[in-house]
């Protein structure tokens, strides 16, 4: 079996593909076969799909966005799942198909084929789904059918799957019988307690752990670890099966890294504003680095539809303090299956986020792009400035919805403009 990539770092190599990202991230190619050698950075891709399918996550590496997408059971819409597909290309790092809706196979491999990014799955979907059409009931299936079931998402190409590993019956039991807002509000975690509920028996995943090692080593794909009991509502946050959890994730996370094996952890979900600095540093403290791919955070239940404003600002805080892959909300979280067009809503939302986190992250590497934007900005540069922002056809828009401004400046100042007066006033003291 060939060497992984964090076995091959760990043996002082510098790949093709490490040496690639490493200049496109302006990092030392040693550093980040360093950090990929320690675990603090993962580099995610699927050997049997093409080197651009890939990105680096992880310590001193940019902020990434991953883009939610999928059928449900009441919506099942392939070709608007593949146009979402597109949206994510164009704005994302990676891609989820959270799908639960139609034929599972089939949609999962449509959207591995379209995507130009690293596809992640939640393989506990299929094998609960698929267990209740057979057996009906959910919570029917065999470890075997599990473990056959991620190996069939990995050969089918995907690149990270969620394992809800981290939660275990003991600590299932207590969170039902405790007096928690939202027991539980992960879905797949959800599909893992009632498996281990009504076949009393630990969770099938943390039982097989070392095969689940062998099996992404073989395929050099990415664990990340999920979250089932993170917090659905702020009043939930970092309550003891919060912490309880992170900490069995962290010692699943180290366990992985001693193997080879690339991984990441999930979290945190609802947390209060004032709480998010500390709980990604939790993390990092606990992993001893590893990649925190991080839900949200949401920091108030109470601003649906406009999420995905309300969890850009966690986010944005999640990156400044060391969160390294963000999963991105849309206006319709908590309420239905998003549009194309609130996919687009979110991640962009998102893409801003992660560069606000960047600024503080990555210091002058990230806030040089601001320096130029502003540059051009200050001395009235329209279409220079503008090609430059986040969203230049979005902003060019906006730019000329009253029609071409009459003056140099924008409609807003006019002729009163500070920018323009300051320039000529700078001529006539020359």
């Amino acid at each position: 079996m060939a060497r992984t990539v964090m076995e091959e770092a760990r043996q002082g190599r510098v790949t093709d593909e490490i040496r690639a990202y490493a200049k496109a991230e302006g990092v030392a190619p040693e550093k980040l076969r360093r950090r990929i050698a320690e675990g603090r950075a993962v580099l995610i891709r699927n050997v049997s799909h093409p080197s651009e399918k890939l990105v680096a996550i992880g310590a001193g590496l940019a902020t990434k966005v991953n883009v939610n997408l999928g059928t449900s059971g009441e919506v099942v819409d392939l070709d608007a799942e593949l146009k979402k597909v597109e949206v994510a290309n164009r704005w994302g790092d990676t891609l989820m198909d959270l799908s639960v809706g139609g034929d599972l196979d089939s949609i999962r491999r449509e959207v591995v084929r379209a995507s130009k990014l690293p596809v992640g799955t939640v393989p506990i979907y299929q094998v609960f789904i698929e267990s209740f059409a057979k057996r009906g009931g959910g919570a029917y299936f065999t470890e075997e059918d599990l473990l056959k079931t991620v190996e069939k998402h990995l050969k089918d190409g995907v690149a990270f799957m969620t394992i809800h590993a981290a939660v275990t019956r003991d600590l299932a039991l207590k969170v039902l019988r405790s007096e928690r807002v939202i027991p539980v509000v992960s879905r797949g975690g959800d599909m893992v307690i009632g498996w281990m509920l009504h076949n009393k028996s630990e969770n099938p995943y943390l039982k097989n752990w070392d095969y689940l090692l062998e099996l992404f080593a073989q395929y050099d794909a990415v664990i990340s670890i999920g979250d089932a009991l993170r917090p659905g509502a702020i009043a939930d946050a970092h309550d003891e099966f919060h912490v309880a959890e992170l900490v069995e994730a962290a010692r699943l996370a180290k366990r992985a890294v001693k193997k080879g094996v690339q991984v990441m952890i999930e979290g945190p979900g609802h947390v209060p504003l004032n709480d998010i600095i500390w709980s990604i540093k939790l993390e990092k403290r606990l992993t001893g680095g590893v990649p925190y791919y991080v839900l949200g955070p949401l920091p108030t239940d109470v601003a649906a539809p406009y999420d995905h404003i309300a969890s850009a600002v966690g986010a944005a805080l999640a990156a400044a303090a060391g969160a390294d892959l963000l999963c991105y909300i849309t206006p319709a979280e908590h309420l239905a299956i998003p549009t194309v067009e609130q996919v687009e809503e979110g991640v962009k939302a998102y893409r801003v986020a992660a560069h606000i986190g960047d600024i503080v992250k990555l210091g002058k590497r990230a806030s040089r792009w601001d320096r130029e934007v502003s540059t051009y900005r200050g001395k009235l540069q329209w279409r220079e400035m503008i090609s430059r922002l986040i969203d230049p056809e979005a902003a060019w828009r906006v730019y000329t919805q009253y029609g071409t401004p009459k003056t140099n400046a924008c409609t807003m100042c006019g002729g009163y403009c500070p920018m323009m007066w300051a320039m000529q006033q700078a001529k006539a003291v020359e």
